[in-house]
Parts: C-alpha cells; sequence; structure tokens
C-alpha cells in the first residue's frame, strides 16, 4: 500500500531537523528559487540552499512553537547578507518575530518568485493561531494533522482541533499531506491499539514498519489514506466509540466527546 507518493508537479523536498521534524523546501519549477515551510533550524536549511545552490524567497510559518520558528531570525539575516529579498508569512493570531504579512482563513497569497498560488487554512486547536498552507493539492498543516494522528492541544480547546480536524479531512482525497514529524509508526501503534479490526490500518501499519525500518519517510500522506486509518478522522465509527467508551468508562453522545476522550487517551499512551 503505497498512497503517500505525491501526485502534484510541485517540487517539494524534506530537510531533516532535530530528532523527528521535517522542513519542508518547496521549489520553483521555473528557476533557483526556495519557499521554506516551519524552519526551526537554520543550520539545516543553509546547508541545504547552499549544496543546491538555491535561494530563499520565501518562509512559510504554521505556528509559533520554537521548532518552527527557531531558524526564521538567522535565515532572515542570511538572506539580507546575500541581498536576497526574503517574505516570511506568519498568523495573524499568533505573534511571529520577523513575520512581514500576517495572514488568516481564506487568504491567498501569491509567491511570485516562485510563480505559486497559496491558500491559507485556520486550523486552531493544537495552538490557537496555528493556520495551515494550500498549495495546489498540497496541505501544509505543521502539527495539526500527522499520519494516523494529530497534535496534543496547547492554548486551543479540543473542539478547535476536532473541528479543523473536519476541515481538513474535506480536502479533496487526493491532497497531499506534509505535516512536521514523522511520528506515524507511534501513531499506528496507538491507532492499532484503538481500531484493530481495521484492515486498512493493519496494512498501513506493515507497510509503515517496511520503509521505516529502511529509514525512508512515511511523509507525505494522503487525505484519502488518513480517513481510512486515522482514528481521530473516524470518531463516527462505532468500533472507535466502543473502545473510547471502555478506555473513559463512560457513554458518549457525540463526536466531540469521542474526539476529547480518544485524544486524552493519545496522551497517556
Amino acid at each position: 500500500m503505497n498512497s503517500t507518493q505525491p501526485t502534484s508537479p510541485l517540487l517539494v523536498k524534506a530537510i531533516k531537523a532535530f530528532s523527528d521534524n521535517y522542513i519542508w523546501c518547496i521549489h520553483s519549477n521555473t528557476a533557483n528559487y526556495i519557499a521554506l515551510v516551519d524552519p526551526g533550524d537554520a543550520d539545516v536549511c543553509i546547508k541545504y540552499i547552499q549544496d543546491n545552490k538555491l535561494q530563499l524567497s520565501n518562509i512559510l510559518i504554521t505556528h509559533r512553537h520554537s521548532d518552527h520558528v527557531g531558524g526564521v531570525e538567522k535565515l532572515v539575516k542570511y538572506c539580507n547578507d546575500n541581498n536576497w529579498p526574503i517574505t516570511v508569512y506568519g498568523p495573524t493570531k499568533e505573534a511571529i518575530q520577523y513575520s512581514n504579512i500576517q495572514v488568516k482563513n481564506a487568504d491567498n497569497i501569491y509567491l511570485e518568485a516562485l510563480a505559486i498560488d497559496c491558500r491559507v487554512l485556520d486550523i486552531p486547536g493544537h495552538t490557537l493561531g496555528h493556520i495551515a498552507y494550500l498549495i495546489e493539492d498540497n496541505l501544509f498543516c505543521g502539527d495539526t494533522l500527522f499520519s494516523a494522528g494529530c497534535g496534543r492541544v496547547f492554548d486551543g480547546t479540543s473542539e478547535q482541533l476536532f473541528n479543523s480536524l473536519q476541515t481538513l479531512s474535506a480536502l479533496s482525497e487526493k491532497t497531499q499531506v506534509y505535516c512536521a514529524h514523522e511520528y506515524t509508526l507511534s501513531n499506528l501503534a496507538f491507532a492499532l491499539t484503538v481500531d484493530p479490526s481495521n484492515e486498512e490500518l493493519v496494512n498501513y501499519y506493515n507497510y509503515v514498519k517496511k520503509i521505516r525500518d529502511k529509514n525512508q519517510s512515511s511523509i507525505p500522506t494522503s487525505i484519502c489514506t488518513e480517513k481510512k486509518i486515522n482514528p481521530f478522522l473516524r470518531c463516527f465509527d462505532n468500533n472507535i466509540k466502543q473502545s473510547v467508551e471502555a478506555y473513559c468508562n463512560a457513554t458518549l453522545t457525540s463526536e466531540l466527546d469521542i474526539f476529547t476522550q480518544l485524544r486524552n487517551w493519545k496522551n497517556e499512551f
């Protein structure tokens, strides 16, 4: 089962950072310009830029956490030292240092150097102002939706995160999902605990285990895949409802209640 291969002509490369972060590098189809999504570590980005003779023109920030913004200051200085124009986009509802342009839900931005149109989605919950960027059928969603999982709730609410995931699950099923961490295998272990009779999930676990044993990335995933295997997108499923009710020893009457208890369970897993 290999549904994680991108279908869009957009060229996206992963720059690995820290223990499990992905900084996404979006390449121009016509020149050597790039945009970076959530560059928490400037040094690995600068090495990638220099090794590949590229020019950084844009930075896209999804939320304020340090492993997503920690490299922005140094990268802006690096661009200024090279006399490169640089624009940093960040969420309106979060204070991001060096963010030139604050964006919010339904904003459309044009990355001129890359000749790329980008739509902004508000997806709060992990943090209060978390946003995503949708470029063609490519979703850059930070720490909101992971493969087989979702982010923790920090200063947002469970209801916000639930609604944000519903928004993302309503996107085209061919949408490629570029989340910010390689959490897939551990997320799948939890998902199998919740939903052990899901044949699609069992098959996907075996597939991901095989590629991770070879140190291959499990990201991008797709909305199509996640709707089949991600318990946080499947709170309508009766098997998941029964598992969550057994965990919390309570009768749950809404999908939001199921989601909230499911996220609590994952926190303790």
